[in-house]
């Protein structure tokens, strides 16, 4: 209030701050969380971005708790039902893959190595040191040039993983298996979407053979979203006949409605079983650490998982994956 110069007294109203309603806010906040869970649970995420988001669903699992608690403090009974819903659903989602399930498996030991190496540009001595010290029987690699093949070689891995069904390439499209023991390439196992992907029956002693397929598809980017989720759905199903692995990178998380669907055809992620699931791969040797995990060895629901480990190998954006198992 202050006093006029000609006389009386001009009267100020009080000027109030509009306030962002706390409900609104508490909805804000966990209405994406709330999306994402049931996209997530329902496999909803449709195209290359929802797709590319889906891969960061640990995090959002994590970030679920953050409304949640917005909405207990504020008290707001409903949202802090939807909230305590979401991170429910993203939590069972992830924790498992923390946690491990798998259960000792008697059989004949068998172990799986792979690695992208970024159109051949990995390192290859901490390759042949890695496949020194693990003996891996299957080298599943992606991204093989002809160069890195006769870099290798040079190396020592002639002899010490002398059969090979290896389709290799001057791009990112070459793919190959290399193995300690007779193997003979499957050919058509894969039809041709995307990298290169052979396949191949080990003939691992002990028992009968072993069916690997090198898993590269292209990655849900733009216009090979398409071709993506098309060799995803190609992978041979599991078979009561014939033990089979899928390894490599590919290209996609468990958080992936096309994956699920594939795991769902009798597999099972290694480093899921034994807890090491969320140990992430890509990127690598970046100046971020790396976030995700899209290179996987899935195996035949017979097969137990004693091991398994992720390694950094320089020169490439991938880690290299290693497995230890047992087969029947």
């Amino acid at each position: 209030m202050e006093t006029s110069a000609v006389g009386g007294t001009i009267v100020v109203p009080d000027r109030k701050r509009r306030r962002f309603p706390a409900t609104a806010f508490t909805w804000l906040a966990v209405t994406p969380f709330a999306a994402w869970a049931v996209a997530r649970v329902a496999g909803l995420e449709r195209g290359s971005l929802p797709t590319q988001l889906m891969t960061a669903t640990p995090y959002a699992a994590a970030g679920s708790l953050i409304p949640l608690l917005i909405a207990a403090v504020g008290r707001k009974r409903a949202a802090t039902a939807v909230a305590l819903l979401a991170t429910t659903a993203l939590g069972f989602s992830v924790l498992p893959r923390a946690l491990g399930t798998a259960d000792a498996t008697a059989g004949r030991p068998l172990k799986v190595m792979t690695i992208n190496m970024l159109f051949g540009r990995a390192d290859v001595a901490t390759i042949m040191r890695l496949v020194r010290e693990f003996e891996p029987d299957v080298l599943s690699t992606q991204e093989l040039t002809p160069g890195v093949i006769s870099d290798l070689d040079a190396a020592g891995l002639k002899e010490i993983m002398p059969h090979r069904v290896l389709e290799a390439e001057w791009s990112a499209g070459g793919s190959g298996l290399y193995s300690k023991h007779p193997m003979r390439e499957l050919p058509d196992v894969m039809p041709e979407i995307g990298h290169r992907m052979p396949a191949a029956l080990v003939s691992l002693p002990g028992g009968p053979p072993i069916e690997f397929v090198d898993a590269h598809p292209y990655p849900p980017l733009g216009r090979n979203y398409a071709d993506w989720h098309e060799a995803l759905e190609a992978f041979p199903s599991a078979s009561p006949e014939r033990v089979r692995i899928l390894a490599g990178d590919f290209n996609a998380s468990l958080d992936h409605a096309p994956m699920r669907s594939l795991l769902a055809r009798g597999y099972k992620d290694a480093a899921d079983q034994v807890g090491a699931g969320l140990i992430p791969t890509w990127p690598a040797n970046k100046r971020v650490p790396p976030i995700i995990t899209i290179d996987h060895v899935l195996v035949d629901q017979r097969v137990g998982v004693k091991e398994v480990s992720v390694h950094d190998v320089p020169g490439t954006d991938h880690r290299a994956l290693l497995a230890e198992l047992t087969v029947p």
